[in-house]
């Protein structure tokens, strides 16, 4: 089934039935990789990886889905290094790299970048990253993460803890979330980082319930807590990023008993401590590695495979 889209820079964008599809997709490729079978499904086809903000595990999913599917990979990383810093518009970036490759990946530090991007891009374009804005396959990893761990997102109780106000993972998960139905959330952050009007306003139209709350003990009786770094990156006080940083830390005390899943969209920098690893019910390891599958069904979707 083809995509409503050309272009992915939001998790507004997908209807039920993209997200529906591109589960599938990613279980059908899923079951294939997992037996230690490759494809040449996207054989001859160029993914350009644009960074210009730091990632490990976003750029290097990307780049092994491509492969993975029979594709190749040309990539361009850090801001100093590109045509932006030496004053090219973002837009004349896409329409030049649009001219070798035939889709395109970014993360780029700017809310409000991927669109620019995907407004004059020539190929299809997949936002990995804008700033504080959105972060699309995140969410969709995630969404595929849910439902492996806990066999449906219908009817779930979810919790996100941590850096509501500038985490642009849980605000593009919220978004996606509210195609579902029957789900009630918790949020848990210090006053300075609940989540913004942007999320709870769209969630109070979707008529799906929330309460916020700085207490973390309330997230641990949830289906789902998915924990948030303090993000340094975002705060122009560094002395309000280190008096916050360490205001929630889940252990495996915490977490021992529960049916709750715990899940993280990393690096973690101390909110989940090394001994929750080993429970059956710590999922982040997992949700990394669900990010190959997603994006590979990202990329052959969009490239009308």
């Amino acid at each position: 089934m083809p995509l409503s889209f050309k272009h992915l820079t939001s998790t507004k964008q997908l209807t039920r039935a993209d997200t529906d599809a591109i589960l599938v997709k990613a279980a059908e490729i899923e079951g294939v990789t997992a037996k230690g079978g490759s494809s040449d499904l996207l054989a001859g086809k160029i993914l350009a990886t644009l960074f210009y903000e730091a990632s490990t595990r976003t750029r290097l999913s990307f780049e092994a889905a491509m492969l993975r599917l029979g594709g190749q990979v040309i990539t361009a990383d850090g801001f100093q290094f590109s045509s932006l810093y030496k004053g090219e518009s973002v837009e004349d970036t896409m329409r030049m790299v649009g001219q070798y490759a035939d889709i395109i990946a970014m993360r780029h530090p700017e809310q409000g970048s991927a669109d620019r991007a995907a407004a004059v891009s020539p190929v299809p374009f997949i936002n990995a990253g804008d700033g504080p804005g959105q972060h699309p396959t995140q969410a969709l990893l995630d969404l595929f993460t849910i439902r492996k761990e806990r066999g449906t997102i219908d009817g779930l109780k979810i919790a996100m803890v941590g850096d509501l106000r500038y985490g642009r993972t849980v605000h593009s998960l919220s978004f996606l979330l509210g195609l579902y139905t029957n789900l009630s959330f918790t949020f848990v952050a210090p006053k300075e980082l609940t989540m913004p009007e942007k999320v709870t306003s769209f969630l109070l139209e979707k008529k799906l319930p929330f309460t916020q709350t700085d207490k973390l003990e309330a997230a641990l009786s949830c289906d789902v807590l998915y924990m948030t770094r303090i993000q340094e990156e975002r705060f122009a006080d560094h002395s309000e990023y280190e008096r916050l940083k360490n205001v929630y830390t889940l252990t495996a005390d915490l977490v021992k008993g529960t049916k709750v899943t715990v899940m993280h969209p990393l690096p973690r920098v101390g909110e989940i401590t090394t001994d929750v690893d080993a429970l059956p019910n710590a999922a982040y390891f997992r949700q990394a590695r669900n990010g190959v599958p997603v994006r590979m069904a990202l990329l052959a979707l969009l490239l009308g495979f």
